[in-house]
């Protein structure tokens, strides 16, 4: 039996976000919603929006990319709060839907990464993009994996919406070969950090 938690888990970066932004979100999400547009639709397109960014990172352009990763990604804040104001059973099929394409999403971005550094016989940083790519999924199965058992794992330095931060803020400086080490580095250090924390509820 899990042990009963006695303080409410740490607020994570995009809930913090999701509160401090909510003066954008509402207004855009009514609009939304009084044209009844679905948002799993939404939740596509965001998913798509991935193509251009692997596109670009892979043609060089990560200034671009920076800027097109800083004003599509919101997209991803879009759908669940449309969700949630139509009224859509919580945990349904939307709920699958965003957290499979969100993945998938990643894969292509960090696709990007390996065709830019294959084409340019870099397998050093080839290497960096593949650890970088898995660590991210592996940070989303912990954290999915987890709950499906009844356990908190939403915790650790380097969750999706600080994974994009990083990538943002690395490309925009024309710096992909420092954003790659650091997400490498601290996605599995989040990882772990989720296994050590389940691993302490289930005692």
């Amino acid at each position: 039996m899990n042990q009963e938690r006695t303080t409410p888990p740490r607020p994570t970066l995009t809930d913090q976000l999701r509160v401090r932004t909510r003066f954008i979100i509402d207004p855009i999400v009514e609009t939304l919603a009084r044209f009844k547009l679905s948002p799993d639709l939404l939740t596509v397109v965001g998913a798509l929006t991935h193509i251009l960014f692997a596109y670009l990172i892979a043609i060089g352009e990560f200034r671009w990319a920076a800027l097109a990763i800083a004003l599509c990604s919101p997209l991803d804040a879009l759908d669940g709060a449309l969700a949630r104001r139509l009224g859509r059973k919580q945990g349904g099929f939307g709920a699958f839907l965003d957290s499979s394409l969100d993945r998938l999403a990643e894969i292509v971005l960090y696709g990007g990464f390996i065709v830019y550094y294959y084409v340019n016989a870099n397998p050093l940083m080839l290497a960096v993009a593949y650890l970088a790519a898995t660590g991210s999924l592996m940070v989303s199965y912990a954290r999915s994996r987890a709950e499906a058992l009844g356990f908190e794992a939403k915790m650790g330095v380097l969750s999706r919406v600080e994974r994009y931060v990083v990538l943002v803020v690395c490309l925009a400086l024309g710096l992909p070969h420092i954003a790659l080490p650091i997400l490498a580095a601290f996605t599995y250090f989040t990882f772990f950090q989720r296994m050590f924390a389940v691993w302490k509820q289930s005692r």
